[in-house]
């Protein structure tokens, strides 16, 4: 790019949709009634939703995170987060006498299930994913024994399998549409008779997103994606992005991590949010853009979104007095 002058446009491309989806919508509202319902303290194994402010903002209102259940007292309510759990956690809270709230999202339960059915048809199952996320320990809790982790094209070299003519592939919900793919295609060479999932396992909201970026990412000198760093789905954003022809691509918790110096020659800068993540730290980003005199805001926008799910079933009951019950027994 050559160098900018006064004269050039200064402008930001607002992605859309961007930010919280309907599964953290569901998980974090699910947090909060549960408070509200039961008083502090709700434990909750593992953050609710990858997002660091987030976290903060339901520890100050009475939300103990831990990583495992072992450190929930017996007799207290915990939650399990929107990345969802093996079958094994769900028997250790119950040895444990602990009332549980199930905020796993709908589409992983969805993924889960997938495991579960094709296990009992006795297919080796494939599961794209990143090792060690959360998502991946608790759908591979399914079934272990059916199944392997792919994590990613080059990983696919090594895949064994019983029987070539039954294999199935699962995924994540929140990789990359296209490396994904990519993968798939992997597996396809390697085993012709490849069955793929019913439907998609990438949710909506990861593909929205992603479509977002890439017809913004091709205009933008610099991408700025608001979400942590152990949010999947915006680290996978900066990689669209920066797959999509953005000059540069960083992602922030908040708006003062981002630095000066990656605007210098910057004349048109795209902002987007990963699915955890609260419009308020949106606002914070255009906020400061603003003061350096990127006032004019347009909206890219790849899709609409109306999907919403409903709350836990077990925030309609009185979870304090099945908890109270359990530890009694």
């Amino acid at each position: 790019m050559g160098r900018m002058t006064a004269t050039t446009p200064r402008r930001v491309l607002l992605a859309a949709p961007r930010g919280y989806c309907a599964g953290v919508d569901r998980a974090v509202i699910a947090v909060e009634k549960a408070l509200e319902q039961y008083g502090s303290p709700v434990y909750v194994r593992h953050e609710i939703v990858h997002n660091k402010y987030v976290v903060q903002t339901l520890e100050k209102k009475g939300a103990i995170f831990v990583e495992e259940t072992a450190e929930v007292p017996e007799g207290s309510i915990v939650m399990f987060s929107a990345h969802g759990v093996a079958p094994t956690v769900h028997d250790e809270a119950a040895k444990r006498k602990l009332a549980t709230i199930d905020a796993t999202c709908p589409l992983v339960t969805k993924v889960h299930k997938e495991a579960v059915r094709f296990a009992q048809d006795d297919f080796d199952i494939l599961l794209i994913g990143h090792e060690g996320h959360e998502e991946v320990i608790g759908t591979s809790g399914e079934a272990p024994e059916h199944i392997t982790l792919v994590d990613g094209p080059d990983d696919v070299a090594n895949i064994e399998v019983r029987d070539p003519s039954r294999v199935v592939w699962l995924s994540q919900t929140t990789l990359s549409v296209d490396e994904t793919m990519e993968t798939v295609g992997a597996l396809k060479e390697k085993f012709p008779l490849l069955i793929s999932p019913p439907s998609d396992d990438i949710c909506y909201a990861t593909q929205n997103r992603q479509i977002a970026v890439k017809q913004m990412g091709a205009d933008a000198d610099l991408v700025i994606v608001v979400g942590s760093k152990n949010s999947s789905n915006s680290v996978r954003l900066v990689e669209v992005a920066l797959g999509a022809g953005a000059n540069d691509a960083h992602l922030v918790d908040f708006a003062d991590e981002i630095e000066e110096s990656w605007l210098d020659g910057v004349s048109t800068v795209g902002v987007t949010s990963g699915a955890s993540v609260p419009e308020v730290l949106v606002d914070g980003v255009l906020a400061w853009l603003s003061e350096r005199g990127f006032e004019d805001v347009e909206i890219v926008k790849a899709a609409e979104e109306s999907i919403i799910f409903s709350l836990p079933k077990e925030l309609r009951r009185d979870l304090r007095a099945e908890a109270a019950a359990l530890s009694a027994e």
